[in-house]
């Protein structure tokens, strides 16, 4: 089957976000009084974690030395704290879409193309995202987001690219997806996806063995022989 559409992951992939994301954590435990700092080695754990507010629980249950217990509901007050602080930092400008990126899509979009995003984040930051890098908002970008806030399972589960592709309108044989983690490698492979790895800066060690191609970024990827089938 012909090729039809590309299915994007977002933090990691379309670009190096996570320090950004880090920030805003940390800046906003501090503004709200709670006493916790994540460095990289410890957000580089939490990362195993998919989503903002499963990764502030998983960092309370098993890392926190102090400041909890935190309710279900102060964790979700805290993760829109810090949605807006990201979308501030972003906001701020300095952040760079990963090589390739651009010209990838600006080309997938000329070929006609469908263009989807499926991400463990929520759609504010997607949004975030767009508007920093390509100056737009996301529907401008890309014709179907799938956002984490949107499924009942995170990644690795297959549920935001199956989301995708229903929005999509398509099979998963018609269409290729692209990530920089294991999670997310195998949440699209259990979708049925065939899948392009392009490790980040938080997960260069993680293990892409199910993936059927892993390069350093799409700086020159090639539309022409990358259909699904």
């Amino acid at each position: 089957m012909s090729l039809r559409a590309l299915i994007f992951d977002v933090d990691g992939t379309l670009a190096e976000t996570e320090e950004a994301h880090r920030r805003a954590f940390n800046e906003t435990f501090a503004a709200e009084g709670v006493p916790w700092v994540w460095d990289r080695p410890t957000y580089k754990i939490l990362l195993r974690t998919t989503g903002g507010k499963e990764r502030m629980a998983a960092y309370q249950r098993d890392l926190a030395p102090e400041g909890g217990p935190l309710s279900p509901e102060r964790i979700a007050a805290l993760h829109v704290r810090k949605t807006a602080r990201y979308g501030d930092i972003l906001a701020e400008g300095g952040l760079s879409l990963r090589p390739g990126i651009a010209d990838l899509v600006a080309r997938a979009r000329a070929a006609g193309l469908a263009l989807a995003v499926a991400t463990t984040t929520n759609r504010p930051n997607v949004e975030a995202l767009c508007r920093c890098c390509w100056g737009v908002d996301a529907e401008d970008v890309f014709d179907v987001i799938a956002a984490g806030d949107e499924v009942a399972a995170k990644k690795p589960a297959p549920d935001v690219f199956l989301l995708a592709l229903s929005r999509l309108g398509l099979p998963p044989e018609a269409c290729l997806a692209f990530e920089d983690s294991a999670n997310g490698v195998a949440s699209a492979r259990a979708a049925g996806l065939r899948v392009v790895a392009t490790p980040s800066a938080y997960t260069a060690d993680e293990d892409f063995s199910a993936a059927a191609r892993i390069v350093p970024d799409l700086t020159a990827f090639a539309l022409e022989g990358a259909g699904a089938s």
